[in-house]
């Protein structure tokens, strides 16, 4: 995955960039390492997401990179936050893994500001921040849609809960947390139920 260009002097301004983007990034990376781990044992389906190789940029440079350059609410990444969970849900053959999460993120980012803010950049902007073509993104964003149902709505409550969880992250961060135990197929549950549906949610399945 190619980067585009970016000034010099803008990523190291940490007090710029919201939390969010620090909690998600690194929720993101545990999942995506311990799905790498479990691929080594489990197949899992090749998708219009997965890369040939690891890109080399790193998941919370790359979202910091989009929070930049897309200009969109933060807000949003809590969507894109919700989108991938369902995402995930729907397609269980599908897990975030490290040759998926970019395009995976640059996707649900473009979906989520469309839906959620009155002004937001097309196809071919968003594109060029994700490094990637603008037929790529077309392709990721009509096959991201499907694969969630065309679910788009995200009512208040749910939009607390994950915020509760992002906070939550904080704390995993935390050195004296316990590390991930990985026994086959890795599942980190997130333990809350949207809205009024029964089901749990879990990121990495």
């Amino acid at each position: 995955m190619a980067e585009p260009e970016i000034t010099n002097g803008n990523l190291d301004q940490q007090s710029t960039v919201p939390k969010v983007i620090t909690f998600l990034s690194s929720l993101l990376q545990r999942v995506s390492e311990s799905n790498d781990h479990s691929r080594r044992f489990q197949s899992q389906k090749i998708s219009v997401f997965h890369g040939l190789t690891r890109p080399t940029i790193s998941i919370r440079s790359y979202l910091e990179r989009i929070f930049k350059y897309a200009n969109c609410s933060p807000s949003c990444f809590i969507v894109a936050y919700v989108y991938l969970d369902r995402f995930v849900q729907m397609q269980p053959s599908l897990p975030i893994n490290s040759f998926n999460v970019h395009r995976l993120l640059i996707t649900s980012v473009l979906v989520s500001a469309k839906f959620m803010d009155d002004i937001y950049y097309n196809n071919a902007y968003y594109a060029k921040v994700g490094g990637i073509s603008t037929a790529e993104i077309n392709l990721l964003e009509v096959d991201f849609l499907f694969g969630l149902g065309f679910q788009l709505n995200v009512t208040p409550s749910t939009f607390h809960t994950y915020c509760c969880f992002l906070q939550r992250e904080m704390w995993m961060q935390s050195p004296l947390q316990p590390s991930l135990n990985i026994n086959g197929r890795s599942k980190i549950p997130f333990g809350f139920n949207e809205d009024e549906s029964t089901h749990q949610h879990q990121l990495a399945v």
